[in-house]
C-alpha cells in the first residue's frame, strides 16, 4: 500500500497484510501533559529537534518502570513536530524481522521517520533483535539518514539479565572483561546512543500528575488527594498510567453525584 507521507503522520505495520497502514486516530497528548518528568522530556526534545534539522542524532532506549510516560512522550513528539516532517512507524517486537523491508520503504522519503518499539524485550533465545541490531547501526549499507529507532522497555538491556550470566565476567590487568552472555545484553542496548532512565514517581509527583488532568476541580484538593492515593494503593503503583486511570474513574464517579 503506498502511503502519502505528506497528509499521513504515523503508520502501522501489519504482518498477515504485508503493509503498513496509516494511523488514523491519534492519541492528542501533548508534550505540556506530561508532569514529573522534565529532564528526559528535554533530551529527547533535544534529541529530536537535531534530527530533524539533519544534525547527528541517536536512537532512543526509554527503559524503566511502568506507567512513567515513556510511550506518552514519544506521542507527545508527533503531536508536536509532525509539521515540521517527523512521521512514527509503530512495529511490534514480533515483526521485527521485518524492519529492513519498511526501512527500504521510506528510506528515499524527504520526511524524517522514528520507528516505534514499544514495550521491547528479547528472551536470551530470541533471534528477531538482530533485524533490530541491522537498522540501528546498518550491515554493509549504512542506516538511512531519515530513520532512527525509538523503543520503550522495562529492562535496562533488553534481554534477561541473570546472575549466572555474571560467573564467567573476570578481571584482566585490572580491567573488566565480560562473558559472553553479557557481552551479548549489552552489544544490544549499546547501539542506542541515547538512554533515558524512568523511575517510579513519588508521592508528590504522582498528586502533581493528578492535578494536571484536575485543572479546573472546584472541590476540595485534599479529598481528591485521598482518593488519588487510595486508588493508587489498590493499583500497587504511583505512576502517570495510574493518575489517568483514577481520572476516569473519578469522572465518572463525579457525573453520577450531579445526577
Amino acid at each position: 500500500m503506498n502511503i502519502n507521507w505528506q497528509q499521513t503522520y504515523a503508520a502501522v505495520w501489519r504482518q498477515h497484510k504485508g503493509y503498513l497502514r496509516p494511523a488514523v486516530r491519534l492519541d492528542a497528548i501533548r508534550l505540556g501533559d506530561l508532569v514529573g518528568i522534565d529532564k528526559q522530556k528535554q533530551q529527547l526534545i533535544d534529541n529530536t529537534e537535531r534530527f530533524l534539522s539533519g544534525k547527528p542524532s541517536n536512537n532512543a532506549l526509554l527503559w524503566g518502570a511502568r506507567g512513567t510516560g515513556k510511550s506518552s512522550l514519544i506521542k507527545a513528539l508527533l503531536n508536536e513536530y509532525r509539521e515540521a516532517g517527523l512521521r512514527i512507524i509503530e512495529v511490534d517486537k514480533q515483526d521485527l524481522v521485518y524492519l529492513p523491508e519498511i526501512v527500504d520503504e521510506i528510506r528515499e522519503q524527504p520526511q524524517r521517520f522514528i520507528i516505534y518499539c514499544d514495550d521491547l524485550s528479547f528472551e536470551t533465545q530470541d533471534s528477531r533483535y538482530k533485524s533490530l541490531k541491522s537498522v540501528l547501526e546498518g550491515s554493509i549499507e549504512l542506516p538511512p539518514e531519515n530513520v532512527l529507532v525509538y523503543a520503550t522497555s522495562n529492562r535496562r538491556h533488553l534481554l534477561p539479565e541473570r546472575m549466572r550470566d555474571n560467573l564467567d565476567t573476570r578481571l584482566v590487568d585490572d580491567e573488566v572483561h565480560y562473558s559472553d552472555a553479557v557481552e551479548e545484553q549489552i552489544s544490544l542496548s549499546d547501539r542506542f546512543g541515547l538512554w533515558l532512565a524512568f523511575y517510579p514517581h513519588s508521592t508528590q509527583t504522582y498528586l502533581d500528575i493528578v492535578d494536571s488532568y484536575f485543572p479546573a476541580y472546584g472541590g476540595d484538593r485534599d479529598f481528591l488527594h485521598q482518593h488519588a492515593l487510595e486508588f493508587s494503593q489498590k493499583r500497587a503503583a504511583k505512576s502517570g498510567r495510574t493518575a489517568k486511570q483514577f481520572f476516569n474513574l473519578f469522572s465518572e464517579l463525579r457525573k453520577g453525584e450531579n445526577k
